[in-house]
């Protein structure tokens, strides 16, 4: 060979090195859906978005934790995409943009999208009554209709409460028929439909069951072909059969004091959960929403559009979405938690930008970081400060970019105590080594971030709690802010345990609409519930006849006969009320 010729295959080979490289180099970096990489998109900012993301979180980015799978979408176009820790603990498989994830409550919007496509074609309507097309419900003497189980106003008991409660576990085979049969049981409703907005899965599994019926489908293969083939969403479906086998599937994890351990879900039933799909996929959910494949205007319109009590008031609820703001923009979103899955989408019409994290750490509060990811992509749209004056709620539950300050641990200590929502929904305040953590009646507790000396945000919790004087100059008040709704808890008088006769209540108590029991019997000074299928409950009195526990139950308020003698118990929590236990024997 000519020595020229080694010459020019030299350069050749070099050329070819350095493009594979960069080639290469350009695979491990987040694409768009074009095909350039977000680190060139933002090059102009002094400091790259990507890295910024990765920052947030980097905790996760190891090989031994569970983690997250994030997307954030702009102007129609994937800005950027990336997986966080282990899909898979014990085989150390990771998360990617394509790892499928159980996604929770975030699959209420699309069961409300196949009921609006049902409705566009004339099929049904969201006015109709339930018991038109599911004459099985039964017949409570108020109509539920479509929209009242859309909007959380129908005022039936929530499922998984319900069961729970009954003695099933979350890792249970729990199938539709099985909640169906638990809805034909129900015995009473929480409120006349309409009047109030409480949170129900049931209303959603009723919906899903709504659209297999009109249809002629089964609820999987609707949405399959009206919605995830046209928007080739590949990796997606509803998960109604628990044994199917779905590739990349990420597994979900608690973390206890001593290390992760496995969160199993063994659901077989859709429509208020159990949609399985990739932070790639919902990325072209969120396209959609801007051009349309899909649906149209009138649809998405309905599920931007608030509910409406009976009163005329707007609830934050549309169809399947919140609405509200974050820092003065406004915002549609929803999030999911079952076992350890923990997601979250939110969607800013306005500025066309969508942020998709998808976690399977349970620990994880997937609200709190999809904003301060929003907070880097959308720095130039968002407000110097929150728009604390605005109408509309905020979805964030609090302004992510206020101060954090340092309150003492002697102004803490005046926070402390039991505030009562509602019944069976307490909120307790506890100061522990000079910080302020709040607990929910069956809820982990919260670490409290104060922003003010009165104020604090419960970011995993997605909320914020001030403390209010009354006339006495005590803090006596608590409000909390979740979900553009305010809450007032007034706190609990101070009650004297001694002065209870715990023998009172003792006995096996019955429950008709559930078909279980639970005997009462007092251990070592305390009243203990006892169910075959839980571990033992502690009722802990806090008013005469009325008990309140951590878990399970929420509040246990007891019935006399006109004897004088408990007779049996009803209880309340935060999406259950007043549930008729009748004793059976001492």
């Amino acid at each position: 060979m000519k020595p020229d010729s080694l010459l020019k295959g030299f350069f050749v080979c070099v050329l070819f090195f350095a493009f594979a490289t960069q080639s290469l180099a350009q695979q491990g970096k987040p694409q768009s859906e074009k095909g350039q990489s977000v680190e060139t998109q933002t090059q102009k900012n002094p400091v790259s978005r990507n890295a910024r993301v990765e920052k947030l979180f980097e905790r996760w980015n190891k090989k031994t934790t569970p983690g997250v799978s994030v997307a954030v979408v702009k102007d129609g176009e994937v800005v950027y995409r990336d997986g966080f820790g282990m899909a898979n603990l014990e085989y150390e498989i990771p998360n990617t943009p394509e790892t499928v994830f159980h996604i929770a409550s975030v699959s209420k919007q699309f069961t409300n999208f196949a009921v609006l496509l049902l409705e566009n074609k004339g099929k049904l309507s969201l006015d109709d009554d339930i018991r038109k097309h599911i004459p099985e419900v039964p017949d409570f003497g108020k109509t539920i209709t479509l929209r009242h189980l859309a909007h959380h106003t129908s005022g039936l008991r929530d499922q998984w409460v319900l069961l729970e409660i009954a003695g099933w576990r979350s890792d249970d085979v729990i199938t539709k028929n099985h909640i169906m049969k638990l809805v034909q049981k129900q015995q009473a409703l929480n409120f006349s439909p309409g009047d109030e907005f409480m949170y129900c899965n049931t209303g959603y599994t009723l919906l899903a069951e709504v659209v297999a019926r009109v249809s002629g489908l089964t609820f999987a293969e609707f949405t399959k072909k009206h919605i995830f083939v046209p928007l080739k969403m590949d990796q997606t479906l509803f998960y109604d059969d628990h044994e199917i086998v779905v590739k990349n599937r990420a597994y979900s994890y608690k973390s206890p004091d001593n290390g992760f351990k496995k969160s199993v879900l063994s659901y077989a039933n859709v429509g208020a959960t159990s949609l399985f799909t990739t932070a790639d996929d919902l990325s072209k959910w969120a396209v959609n929403f801007e051009n349309p494949i899909v649906g149209n205007q009138e649809i998405f319109e309905a599920m931007r559009t608030k509910g409406k009590l009976n009163n005329g008031e707007a609830i934050p609820y549309a169809l399947g979405q919140m609405i509200g703001e974050h820092r003065g923009l406004k915002v549609i979103s929803h999030g999911g938690a079952d076992a350890g899955y923990r997601t979250f989408l939110a969607r800013f019409p306005e500025q066309q930008l969508s942020v998709i994290v998808l976690s399977n750490d349970g620990s994880f509060g997937p609200s709190a970081f999809a904003y301060k990811v929003a907070d880097i992509f959308l720095e130039e749209s968002m407000s110097a400060k929150a728009n604390t004056n605005s109408e509309e709620p905020k979805a964030s539950g609090g302004d992510s970019t206020e101060v954090e300050v340092t309150v003492d641990a002697a102004t803490l200590k005046k926070y402390v105590g039991k505030y009562e929502l509602r019944p069976g929904l307490v909120i307790t305040a506890m100061e522990v080594k000079g910080e302020l953590f709040l607990q929910q009646t069956g809820r982990p507790r919260w670490a409290a971030k104060a922003i003010s000396e009165t104020r604090f945000q419960l970011e995993s919790a997605g909320a914020e709690v001030s403390f209010h004087k009354d006339s006495s100059e005590e803090f006596n008040l608590l409000k909390l802010n979740r979900n553009g709704q305010t809450m007032d808890g007034p706190r609990q008088s101070p009650f004297d345990e001694e002065s209870v006769d715990l023998s009172d209540f003792v006995g096996k108590f019955h429950s008709n609409e559930l078909s279980t029991d639970y005997t009462l019997v007092v251990e070592q000074g305390k009243l203990v519930a006892n169910h075959p299928r839980h571990d033992d409950v502690n009722l802990t009195p806090v008013k005469k006849d009325c008990f309140q526990t951590q878990r399970l139950f929420g509040q246990v308020k007891f019935v006399r006969d006109e004897r004088n003698v408990v007779s049996g118990f009803e209880i309340s929590n935060e999406r259950v009320r007043n549930l008729v236990f009748s004793k059976t024997s001492d």
